[in-house]
């Protein structure tokens, strides 16, 4: 791509919103946007990003403040750009995951536009494209692509009690251990925010409950590598396809404290009480489910089936890795687990908070147009939606396990820029007649 293309491109950032007409318009500039930016870019196509506050605004402000990347620097990041100053092997704090997105759209010069809102998208009836209406004026593209990824709305279940006394919170509005009055703290949710939270409370001197549900738990490094480097040369990250009865199971992994393995038996003897998946609320008292025990054996059997196939890999491949004996130590099963707590009444127990881990939904409110199912679930092939034009990056499972991941969704990003180049070399074709008219 010329300076003078990327100057081209730039032209619609810089102007007023209010009747651009551009090929592809981005909604989002968080890791999705900027990814797909950098390869229209580079593919010529102009576009147009829209983001309605800063690039990368859910790493600054949408979660709590000690958070850091999951994975290290070496590998969550995109090809193109190192983070500065930092260890490749220390975990990002997002304060720097932010800057490193600003960066690396600086970089390639990225039309975008912050503070715009996108209201709603509708395919034009007479004529192609869409028309697209947003926070500053009216814009007509050719195609669209959400790149809005999968952190939209977050979900708190029908199950929390209407109980004005407790202060209740999702993960999403955490911030530290200080915004929380004085008591004890129910996290409901066991994935890698939830522990990271509980682990935070506890430390800061707080009583804490864990709900723990079924999980992954994968040992954060084993024999001198990372997880992350496990996954990719056994193969899981391009998995194009969740294993039976895994498609919602949380992971549980941590980079706080420099990284290290989560261990809920380790949380237990650490002073944090593990009850059940969390099932009901009625008159202040809590039920939990009784699969406590059944949830930590699963969550231990991937850890152990991680560690037997990354010493079947070193075998295979005589690599000169150090042997961890240690890494398949557990601690013993503390009371919570062998007498586990089946109901708590949560006045009697001192809870004065409920921080609900409990993940998020997708919200496709302002896009309507035909890519979705009788359920509201995009409907794509590898983020080629069903609506011609349209296009959705950074989903779970778009193409890969490793489709929400900042190196996954750049890879994802390739493949939906090369299909918008392919469709408008089509769109560009001219016949014979009308070639000897244009001559």
């Amino acid at each position: 791509m010329t300076d003078l293309n990327q100057t081209a491109f730039q032209k619609y950032a810089d102007r007023a919103v209010e009747n651009i007409e551009i090929d592809t318009l981005v909604v989002g500039a968080g890791q999705a946007g900027v990814a797909m930016s950098e390869h229209l870019t580079k593919l010529g196509v102009p576009h147009l990003v829209l983001e309605r506050n800063r690039i990368a605004e859910a790493w600054r402000t949408g979660r709590w403040d000690s958070l850091v990347a999951n994975g290290p620097a070496w590998h969550d990041r995109f090809p193109g750009l190192e983070f500065d100053g930092l260890d490749p092997d220390a975990f990002a704090p997002k304060e720097q995951v932010a800057a490193y997105f600003e960066a690396y759209a600086k970089k390639f010069n990225a039309p975008v536009r912050t503070g715009v809102e996108v209201k709603k998208v509708v395919r034009n009836a007479d004529r192609p494209g869409f028309t697209i209406e947003t926070s500053e004026g009216v814009i007509q593209a050719n195609r669209v692509v959400s790149a809005t990824g999968p952190f939209q709305r977050p979900i708190i279940p029908p199950i929390a009690p209407k109980d004005e006394t407790l202060t209740q919170i999702h993960s999403a509005e955490y911030r530290n251990p200080g915004q929380l009055p004085e008591g004890a703290v129910l996290v409901v949710g066991a994935g890698s925010s939830g522990v990271q939270i509980a682990d935070e409370l506890q430390r800061a001197g707080k009583k804490v409950y864990l709900s723990v549900g079924p999980h992954d738990r994968p040992p954060r490094a084993y024999r001198n590598r990372d997880f992350c480097w496990w996954l990719g040369v056994l193969g899981e990250w391009d998995a194009e396809a969740a294993r039976p009865g895994k498609e919602h199971v949380t992971i549980a992994v941590s980079g706080a404290r420099g990284g290290h393995t989560v261990d809920f038996r380790g949380l237990a003897h650490q002073g944090i009480t593990l009850v059940g998946l969390t099932k009901s609320f009625d008159d202040g008292v809590v039920t939990f489910q009784s699969d406590l025990a059944d949830n930590l054996a699963r969550g231990d059997e991937n850890y152990l089936s991680l560690l037997d196939a990354a010493d079947a890999y070193i075998a295979r491949n005589g690599l000169d890795l150090p042997e961890e004996p240690e890494a398949r130590a557990t601690f013993p099963d503390p009371e919570c687990v062998t007498t586990p707590i089946l109901e708590l009444d949560l006045a009697e127990a001192g809870v004065t908070s409920i921080v609900w881990a409990t993940g998020y939904a997708v919200d496709f409110s302002w896009l309507n147009v035909n890519a979705f199912d009788a359920n509201g679930k995009p409907q794509h092939q590898r983020g080629v939606s069903t609506e011609p034009g349209v296009y959705f990056l950074g989903l779970p499972w778009l193409s890969r396990r490793g489709s929400t991941f900042i190196w996954g969704v750049w890879h994802d990003a390739k493949h939906i820029a090369d299909h918008i180049a392919t469709q408008r070399k089509y769109l560009d074709y001219r016949d014979s007649s009308q070639r000897r008219s244009a001559d």
